[in-house]
């Protein structure tokens, strides 16, 4: 894997943060803003297919993903890998190292990435300091939960070509409202690999199931990845039922 390059310039500040352009997320109020610049140290360019935690290892930050695409995944001794969920804008990375001590998952970038870098020995200001922004972290954690039941229902209910297309629906549908695609059509910058080692299927069987999405002509294979082609029908065969979460934090 290659190891992240860090800038040590600030590049956005925080009142120039481009999340707060997006309507999807919500306003920070003056204190807050303050408060958020300070325990800023900086960002870190990450470029595609870096690892930007590691299982096993002490990380001293936090991170807020400020552009790019990435996942989250384990292994198994033997190299097998398991992807839990992606990573997009707005997401906090690095919370699970605060409590447990060290990384219990790994994280990869799909594309050139850039985070916003946290102490991590700030955080309990932050609970101390600010209720309203210490609720946000709990948000944050507690929409991930919600997102990881869904993937289990997901691998353990639903069939290959039901996984396949609740997998790109949702992503699809997360992408949309922070901004990832700027108008054009939807393309997940996904290969088969990954979606083999979410979706707990093998190669062969991924790759016969995406041929079923492409002959109802719900996707289109491309070499940078997936394109969407029916968002709706993709959320239909799925049985998935796309919710809005209106006004979302990030920090």
């Amino acid at each position: 894997m290659k190891e992240p390059a860090a800038r040590s310039e600030r590049k956005f500040p925080c009142e120039q943060c481009p999340l707060m352009r997006r309507k999807v997320f919500r306003d920070f109020n003056k204190k807050e803003l303050d408060f958020v610049s300070r325990l800023k140290r900086g960002e870190l360019s990450v470029d595609r297919s870096a690892t930007v935690l590691a299982e096993g290892t002490r990380n001293p930050h936090l991170y807020t993903v400020l552009m790019g695409w990435g996942f989250r995944y384990k292994l198994l001794p033997d190299g097998r890998r398991q992807i839990v969920n992606y990573v997009m804008p707005g997401d906090l990375i690095g919370l699970q190292g605060s409590l447990m001590g060290e990384m219990q998952h790994s994280i990869e970038t799909l594309s050139p990435m850039t985070l916003c870098v946290f102490e991590r020995s700030e955080l309990m200001s932050l609970y101390r300091e600010h209720p309203d922004l210490a609720y946000d972290v709990t948000w944050l954690a507690s929409r991930e939960e919600c997102m990881l039941d869904e993937n289990l229902l997901s691998v353990g209910r639903r069939t290959a070509l039901e996984r396949l297309a609740y997998l790109i629906a949702f992503l699809t549908n997360r992408a949309s409202a922070v901004g990832m695609f700027n108008g054009s059509a939807p393309l997940l910058p996904l290969t088969q690999q990954h979606l083999a080692d979410t979706l707990g299927l093998s190669l062969v069987h991924t790759n016969k199931t995406v041929r079923k999405l492409v002959q109802k002509n719900l996707i289109r294979w491309r070499d940078k990845g997936c394109e969407v082609l029916d968002l709706d029908q993709l959320a239909a065969l799925s049985g998935w039922d796309p919710s809005d979460e209106g006004i979302r934090p990030f920090i």
